[in-house]
């Protein structure tokens, strides 16, 4: 099968992932990797920061993190967007929540060039001030930009 998507440049964030080939709606496109860690020991290391506005976390269950700082793919490059053309689709493994994978699946056709994005749907626990919007600012460019990429409590 030939690649479909690269890695390059993004006017979104840093790094983003880029369709080079058509993407049908519906295609399984690359899994999202890293190290299985507990929330607690994400909690105390050096991974995630409420502070930072930048993470390479992928929550699996109320036990695992993906961590992808750690043996992570490209998959962590893919940016967060308010309009995205992906989403991540979450396999448990019930007998083993620590095996559950996540993948990233086209939701529409993407075009070469096009930028692969999904929804982060971030959410903290703590209120989302001002000062924390900015932190987690968006900068997706979608006519319908939320302006950040934290999801509304409910």
């Amino acid at each position: 099968m030939p690649k479909k998507i690269a890695t390059r440049r993004s006017a979104i964030h840093g790094n983003g992932m880029f369709a080079i080939q058509p993407i049908s709606k519906g295609e399984r496109l690359i899994e999202y990797k890293g190290r299985r860690r507990t929330h607690e020991e994400v909690d105390a290391g050096d991974s995630g920061d409420v502070e930072s506005g930048h993470t390479f976390l992928f929550t699996l269950n109320e036990v695992f993190v993906i961590d992808a700082n750690f043996e992570g793919n490209s998959a962590r490059w893919i940016n967060h967007s308010c309009d995205p053309n992906c989403e991540a689709v979450l396999i448990e493994h019930e007998d083993d929540p620590e095996k559950s994978r996540v993948f990233i699946e086209a939701i529409r056709a993407i075009k070469p060039g096009e930028e692969l994005t999904y929804d982060y749907g971030i959410t903290l626990a703590e209120r989302h001030t001002p000062r924390l919007k900015k932190i987690w600012a968006c900068r997706c460019g979608a006519r319908h930009c939320t302006g950040t990429m934290l999801r509304p409590k409910r």
